[in-house]
C-alpha cells in the first residue's frame, strides 16, 4: 500500500524550501528604514531577545505603527514571520508592504477577513480563515505557518485585539490570548499584539498585560 503525504505537510514544506531561498538572497542587502519607526517600541524591547508585546495604538497612527514595527523586524533585523491580519485583506497587506519597501515574501499571512471560495483558498505565503470567529481555526493556522518558517528567529505579529472583540465575547478573547501568549513563549519567538486605543476595553486590557512581557502605548 502506497503511502499519500498528507497536504498540510507538503505544504509546510514547500513553504520552508520557499524561504530557505528567499533568506538567502534577502541575507546582506541593506535594509531600508523608516525615519519614522517608534523609537519608543524600539527601545521598549532593547535587550529581549524572545518577548510578548501588547502595543495599544492611537487610531490616528494605527497603520504607520503596524508598517513600522514590521519594518523593524523585516528590514532591519532581517527576521521572517507570520502576520495575522483581521482587520485588511490579504491583498491590501501585500500592496500597503510593497508601498512601504517591506518584502512580503518574508512573511506568511493569516487572513481572517477575506471572503474567499474553497477553490480559491491556496495561496503561497497565505492562509485564509472563514471569520475571526473561528478561534480554532486561527490557533491551527498559527501553528502551521510558525512551524514553516525554516529560521529559529521568528515572530507572530496579531492585528489586532479589537477585532476579536466584535466577534467574540471579552473572556473568550482573554483565554484566546493567554493560549496565543503560551504558545508564543513554547515556540520562543517573538510576538506583538495590536490594540486601537478607541474602543478598547481596558479592563480586557488590564488582563492581558498580565500574559505579556510588557504594554507599549503609541
Amino acid at each position: 500500500m502506497r503511502y499519500v503525504v498528507p497536504y498540510t505537510v507538503v505544504r509546510e514544506r514547500k513553504i520552508r524550501e520557499r524561504f530557505i531561498y528567499i533568506l538567502k538572497q534577502f541575507k546582506g542587502k541593506k535594509a531600508v528604514i523608516n525615519i519614522n519607526l517608534k523609537a519608543k517600541f524600539k527601545n521598549g524591547v532593547k535587550g529581549l531577545k524572545d518577548y510578548i508585546v501588547l502595543v495599544t495604538v492611537n487610531p490616528k497612527v494605527y497603520q504607520k505603527s503596524n508598517l513600522e514595527i514590521i519594518s523593524l523586524l523585516v528590514n532591519e533585523q532581517k527576521t521572517p514571520g507570520v502576520y495575522v491580519t483581521l482587520n485588511k485583506p490579504f491583498d491590501v497587506m501585500i500592496r500597503l508592504f510593497k508601498q512601504n519597501n517591506i518584502d512580503p515574501r518574508l512573511v506568511i499571512f493569516i487572513d481572517g477577513i477575506t471572503q474567499v471560495g474553497e477553490g480559491k483558498k491556496r495561496v503561497k505565503n497565505c492562509l485564509f480563515i472563514e471569520s475571526p470567529e473561528k478561534l480554532s481555526d486561527i490557533s491551527v493556522a498559527m501553528d502551521q505557518a510558525v512551524k514553516a518558517l525554516p529560521t529559529k528567529e521568528k515572530f507572530i505579529f496579531f492585528d489586532s485585539i479589537n477585532t476579536l472583540q466584535v466577534f467574540n465575547k471579552p473572556g473568550t478573547v482573554a483565554r484566546f490570548v493567554y493560549f496565543l501568549a503560551s504558545k508564543i513563549r513554547e515556540w520562543k519567538i517573538k510576538g506583538i499584539i495590536i490594540s486601537v486605543k478607541k474602543g478598547s476595553d481596558e479592563a480586557l486590557i488590564n488582563e492581558l498585560v498580565q500574559f505579556c512581557d510588557l504594554r507599549i502605548d503609541l
